[in-house]
């Protein structure tokens, strides 16, 4: 069938219900309400590298399938890292930006990206939806197209697209639930010195009087995500990074999604002294963002870690995933899980080039797996 392809210059262009029709699982990055938050708090704009340019395709007035993507001019805020790429194509005389991304800002998480109408999956839309992307990255004279954490399903098809697509992975650490009836059920399954650490830097926190509350979007006040901001952007200015994420951001997100937040506020002598920012959707918690404006050993951990398990736990949630990077939290009972990207590089020899480095990357990345495996932080028997 000859469907219409549309290019949005905003998510607002595209009705509400149109778009989520098309999520098949409650994954809260995809949503319109997450997606528009970014856009019209001016979290995203050309000045830091984003401009919205969605793809979707039409059947006349019915939307049967889209994806989210945006012109980048940097390769801030994707979490793939092709500097180097960039930086050699540039080298060879070429221009690698602007590309177009298939992707979630801000969002190292795997989930769905060529979004299909449950109804219309076995009609070829993800090979149409792929096709375009191609084709409007050739028609625009674009170095590359990429597609960023998508989820298993997507990862599955995409990998059977090679070699015009080349397959690239990295790791990340994410927790499962095995059932644990309480945190010290989860602790009893770690080996004696992991268990014996994480007691440690709870109960130091404990002694010097820090307290913690859990709260939901419709429990955020004005003040409390005028908070969440500030902790969240001094963590980036500290680092050197800039905050690219708004205040408005934070507050629209808390009014449009408010089932889907989870705040941790870390309190000292009743004030409010760090927070970690978390999304639940789809049995999972994901965690996002997180800052402090006073040092505290293990603050960082029990904020971002310990307390979002022993939410998962309580609400029975079966996994969570904390982010990017950090093999620090298989100390913390986090397993090493693979995250995909796949790109379409329009240069030939570029992409000859790209592959044969992607070769060895993926050796580098299966040693480092087998690394990994042979430092589990559970006890023997449950390994």
């Amino acid at each position: 069938m000859n469907y219409r392809i549309e290019w949005m210059p905003g998510i607002k262009d595209i009705a509400a219900a149109d778009w989520d029709r098309l999520l098949t699982d409650d994954h809260p990055f995809v949503r319109y309400a997450f997606l528009l938050a970014l856009e019209n708090s001016g979290s995203l704009r050309p000045a830091l590298g984003w401009t919205p340019q969605h793809l979707t395709l039409w059947d006349g007035p019915r939307l049967l399938a889209a994806a989210p993507c945006y012109l980048k001019s940097n390769s801030h805020g994707e979490f793939v890292f092709d500097w180097h790429w960039a930086e050699a194509y540039q080298r060879a005389g070429g221009r690698y930006y602007p590309k177009l991304l298939c992707a979630v800002p801000y969002s190292p998480i795997s989930g769905p990206r060529l979004l299909v109408a449950a109804d219309q999956r076995q009609h070829g839309l993800r090979e149409q939806l792929l096709q375009a992307l191609a084709t409007h990255c050739d028609a625009l004279g674009l170095s590359a197209a990429q597609v960023n954490f998508p989820n298993h399903l997507d990862s599955q098809w995409l990998s059977q697209q090679t070699p015009d697509w080349l397959a690239r992975s990295d790791w990340q650490f994410h927790w499962h639930n095995r059932d644990y009836p309480d945190f010290a059920a989860f602790l009893a399954a770690l080996n004696a010195r992991k268990r014996k650490n994480i007691r440690h830097e709870r109960q130091h926190l404990v002694t010097a009087g820090w307290t913690f509350e859990c709260l939901s979007g419709s429990d955020l006040d004005d003040q409390a995500n005028a908070d969440i901001h500030r902790f969240y952007a001094r963590t980036f200015i500290d680092k050197g990074n800039t905050p690219a994420l708004t205040a408005a951001f934070f507050g629209q997100l808390a009014r449009s999604m408010p089932e889907a937040i989870r705040v941790v506020f870390a309190r000292l002598g009743g004030e409010r002294r760090a927070m970690a920012w978390f999304l639940q959707g789809a049995g999972t918690l994901y965690g996002r963002y997180w800052g402090s404006d006073l040092d505290a050993p293990g603050l960082h951990f029990e904020c971002c870690y310990y307390q979002g398990i022993e939410y998962c736990i309580a609400q029975g949630l079966q996994r969570f995933e904390p982010g990017a990077q950090g093999e620090h939290k298989l100390a913390r009972g986090f397993l090493p899980v693979r995250t995909h990207s796949f790109h379409y590089l329009r240069d030939p020899p570029f992409r000859r080039a790209v592959a044969e480095w992607l070769e060895q990357e993926a050796q580098h990345l299966d040693d480092y797996g087998e690394v990994l495996s042979r430092h589990p932080p559970f006890r023997q028997a449950l390994r």
